[in-house]
C-alpha cells in the first residue's frame, strides 16, 4: 500500500466513525426515552435500550469521564500518528489506529458537548453494560491489534557458534 492510501485508510475510518457514532447517538436520543428499548437488531442476541453512561468504559469511574477528555486527545494523537509514522503497517493495524482514534474522540464529544456518553447496544443473553459504536470501536481495534501484533514475525535469532572442542 502507498503512503497515500494508507492516509486514506486510516482517515476514512477515523472520520467515518465517528460520524455514524454520533448519528447513532443522535437517533438514539430522538426516537428511544432514556431507558426504553428500541428494536431487536438479533433477537436474544443483541438489541437497543437508551441508556446514559457518566463514566468511562463500560460505566466505570462514574462522574469523572469528563475530566478524562485530555486522555482521549492524546489517545487519538498517538493512534493516529502511530500510523501516519509506520506507514509500512500492516492495512488492519491502519483501520485499527483509525478505529481506536475515532471511538476515544467519539466518547469525548458526548463528555464534552453533553457531561456524559448516550449508549444503546445491550447484550440480551448476558448481563453487560450497555455500549455505543465508539465503545465497539476501541474493543475491535483493540481485538486487530493483539491479533496483528501477535502474528508479526519474530526476528530470527542470531546463531551461536559452538565453543571449541565440542564437536
Amino acid at each position: 500500500m502507498g503512503v497515500s492510501q494508507v492516509r486514506a485508510l486510516l482517515l476514512g475510518t477515523f472520520f467515518l466513525t465517528i460520524v455514524l457514532d454520533q448519528v447513532v447517538k443522535a437517533l438514539t436520543r430522538v426516537y428511544i426515552p432514556l431507558g426504553g428499548h428500541g428494536p431487536d437488531l438479533i433477537p436474544r442476541i443483541l438489541g437497543i435500550r437508551h441508556a446514559e453512561n457518566y463514566g468511562v468504559a463500560f460505566g466505570q469511574l462514574q462522574g469523572w469521564g469528563v475530566y478524562l477528555a485530555p486522555i482521549a486527545i492524546i489517545i487519538a494523537f498517538l493512534a493516529i500518528r502511530h500510523s501516519w509514522k509506520h506507514p509500512q503497517e500492516t492495512p488492519w493495524g491502519h483501520v485499527a489506529m483509525g478505529l481506536l482514534a475515532s471511538g476515544a474522540i467519539g466518547n469525548m464529544i458526548d463528555r464534552l458537548a453533553r457531561g456524559k456518553v448516550t449508549d444503546m447496544f445491550e447484550f440480551q443473553f448476558v448481563s453487560f453494560p450497555v455500549f455505543n459504536i465508539a465503545d465497539a470501536c476501541i474493543s475491535v481495534a483493540a481485538a486487530i491489534l493483539l491479533f496483528a501484533w501477535g502474528r508479526a514475525e519474530k526476528p530470527a535469532e542470531p546463531e551461536v557458534d559452538a565453543p571449541a572442542g565440542t564437536g
